[in-house]
């Protein structure tokens, strides 16, 4: 008889004591539900259970203290060793501290588990990307795929990764799975428009560039890159009005106005070539030798020599890498300079600065060398 009393005590003990426990857990999941995570630790804390622990790490890394959390998923792996859950959230906020290392094993130790996750592939695929081992990277997002073909992020970036590349086809093989799967998702319409863009497609590119506007991805690069695309598919108008919107964007207002210039010189439209073309150089904080080289064409079209030379000098001198704008110096001065010497020296100087500029145009100017000597001689016998 008294055993069973003892008994009894001893269940009435354990349940008042699983009841507080309860009590408590619930309290500290409200806290923490209610975003209140320092008072959510504390509560916790005086659970003390597997799900407690978890709870104190997700916490902490809620607030923002990412060396506590790390030390409070580590020390319940230590206790838990095939606890998943608790290494999958540790290593994804390795990854997101940059701890590629300790990320890279949990993940390697997550995918060896029996478990056929796209995810664990995922997160994987995207700490090797940390390391630049492209291979490792895609091997990794091609095994997430091929255990869910809808796995969008891994499609993402399979088609990121042969976008840059340029490597079109099989870029697009990637990018259109993820398409039919989500027809809207504006990552991958930009990643399919910048396949083609990159390609050099740009009538291909131009549907998708306008899609991501019709999904209000109204952002300065699509009109930027859109612009280009009508003005290389011989559609000045639109060109012209996406040009437009894009000066919208104070910090793109120098590219807005040099495309428009563009635009307006193919149009032989050249005051309004001129006119936008200086307003980019007044826009720009740096250098532009493509502008002044264009404000060059554009004099030299208008039959203004000297102006146009003055602005190609200018080209050359933001830019001295770039040999073609000081040989049009020297074409521009042939044309300008009446004295033969003068105009010699500009070409003797071309040579001496650019010894390797590409053959034809180191031919032409040995042969006006050649040229110019031989009147010379002429002239002062």
């Amino acid at each position: 008889m008294l055993k069973l009393r003892a008994s009894y005590i001893l269940i009435i003990m354990f349940s008042l004591k699983a009841g507080a426990q309860s009590s408590a857990l619930a309290i500290a999941d409200s806290l923490y539900a209610l975003g209140n995570y320092t008072s959510a630790i504390n509560a916790y804390a005086k659970v003390g259970d597997k799900k407690s622990n978890l709870q104190i790490a997700r916490a902490y890394n809620a607030i923002g203290n990412y060396d506590k959390s790390i030390a409070q998923y580590t020390a319940l792996l230590d206790k838990n060793p095939g606890f998943e859950l608790a290494r999958f959230e540790l290593g994804k906020l390795l990854l997101k501290t940059k701890n590629f290392g300790p990320a890279l094993e949990a993940f390697n130790a997550l995918v060896s588990s029996k478990q056929e996750n796209p995810e664990y592939f995922y997160y994987l695929g995207r700490t090797y990307e940390s390391f630049k081992e492209t291979d490792k990277a895609n091997k990794a997002f091609k095994t997430a795929v091929e255990m869910d073909s809808t796995h969008l992020r891994s499609l993402y970036s399979l088609g990121k990764y042969y976008v840059g590349q340029e490597i079109k086809d099989s870029a697009l093989v990637y990018i259109d799975q993820g398409l039919r799967f989500y027809e809207n998702d504006v990552a991958m319409i930009n990643l399919k428009a910048m396949a083609f863009f990159n390609n050099g497609q740009f009538q291909l590119a131009i549907p998708h560039f306008e899609r991501l506007l019709e999904l209000g991805e109204e952002e300065p690069f699509v009109y930027e890159k859109l612009a280009f695309c009508y003005f290389r598919n011989w559609e000045p108008e639109k060109a012209l009005e996406a040009y437009h919107k894009l000066s919208k964007f104070p910090d793109k207002l120098a590219a807005a106005y040099s495309g428009l210039g563009e635009v307006h010189f193919e149009e032989k439209q050249l005051d309004s070539a001129q006119y936008y073309i200086e307003k980019s150089i007044e826009e720009r904080m740096a250098t532009f030798p493509q502008e002044y080289a264009s404000l060059g064409r554009i004099a030299r079209l208008k039959g203004q020599t000297k102006k146009s030379m003055d602005y190609y000098v200018k080209a050359w001198e933001e830019n001295k890498d770039n040999f073609y704008n000081y040989y049009q110096v020297c074409v521009l001065a042939d044309e300008y300079y009446k004295d033969p010497e003068t105009r010699l020296g500009y070409y003797e100087k071309l040579l001496e600065m650019y010894p390797e500029m590409v053959s034809f145009l180191k031919e032409r100017a040995k042969n006006r060398i050649t040229e110019i000597k031989e009147e010379i001689h002429f002239a002062s016998n």
